[in-house]
């Protein structure tokens, strides 16, 4: 694949990916406190609680719109439960004005009602009257907790058709998202790819997240990347604060580059958006 130079991939790319950055929150009573350190006008993803349910996603996606940022709600298929709520939740979304929404699985053991999978969901809204410009579902970098590559490829197989783009999980190795891209690539998904990164947190934080979410392959090459040594000084100096400038850094010369469709980052903030806007915009020019 042809790369562009580290160079330009230090300025010109990572300042792409940094300006037109979208910023995920979690809907909690934090929510409407978090959103003013955004920028105006920002792109804000909102997940889907397991303690406050889809409805409370809603809610804050009509808020957030009102106050003119571009919302991106997260309607998770097993928060869902039939077609009657879902109807309603494209018709709330539609009048405050969305027009991307992002599909997941969701990660309630059992599912509220009818939608098994993010799958189930998406041709369920092809037959409503509701549309959507864009639909993003997701990508495992590292994989799956609880399913085989071979799954996670019928799966998004599946789901592509119905898509127009694809959010990957949190990933701390930029070799790994770009060799996953590859893949994919290979298998025929053209999708544009958001990239998911970690925002600005303390380590120890950081790494409870990780461990949850299934991406410990990464926590290890936050260690194998400096050594366990350069680990434990990173944790001083940064008085154990998280940055990922390593990993923007790695994905900027690939920007341009049309075989990767790198479409953005997409930051995983877990309601840290002071930290990270503040170290993001310390790394625009000024």
């Amino acid at each position: 694949m042809a790369l562009k130079s580290r160079l330009s991939g230090e300025t010109e790319g990572v300042e792409t990916l940094l300006r037109n950055a979208r910023f995920e929150l979690m809907p909690f009573d934090s929510f409407d406190e978090e959103i003013e350190h955004l920028p105006a006008g920002a792109t804000i993803a909102i997940t889907t609680s397991p303690q406050l349910g889809i409805d409370r996603t809603v809610e804050k996606t009509e808020l957030a719109t009102g106050e003119g940022f571009e919302v991106v709600p997260h309607v998770a298929a097993r928060y869902v439960e039939d077609r009657e709520h879902l109807d309603e939740i494209a018709r709330r979304l539609t009048e405050a004005g969305v027009t991307d929404i992002f599909v997941p699985g969701g990660d309630r053991e059992e599912p509220a009602g009818e939608f098994e999978s993010a799958y189930d969901l998406l041709t369920a809204l092809e037959e409503m009257e509701y549309e959507f410009a864009e639909v993003g579902i997701t990508g495992y970098p590292e994989g799956h907790e609880f399913l085989d590559e071979e799954t996670l490829a019928a799966a998004m197989d599946k789901k592509a058709p119905y898509a127009t783009y694809i959010v990957t999980q949190l990933c701390y190795d930029p070799d790994a998202v770009l060799e996953w891209i590859e893949d994919i690539r290979a298998r025929g998904v053209d999708l544009p790819v958001e990239i998911g990164i970690p925002g600005v947190m303390k380590y120890q934080r950081l790494m409870q997240i990780s461990k949850k979410v299934g991406v410990g392959d990464s926590v290890k090459f936050l260690k194998k990347t400096t050594g366990i040594l350069g680990f434990v000084k990173q944790l001083v100096g940064s008085r154990g604060t998280y940055e990922p400038d390593d990993l923007v850094d790695g994905l900027g010369p690939h920007v341009d580059d049309d075989d990767y469709g790198i479409r953005g980052i997409h930051i995983y903030t877990f309601n840290q958006t002071p930290d990270t806007e503040s170290w993001r915009r310390g790394r625009l020019p000024s």
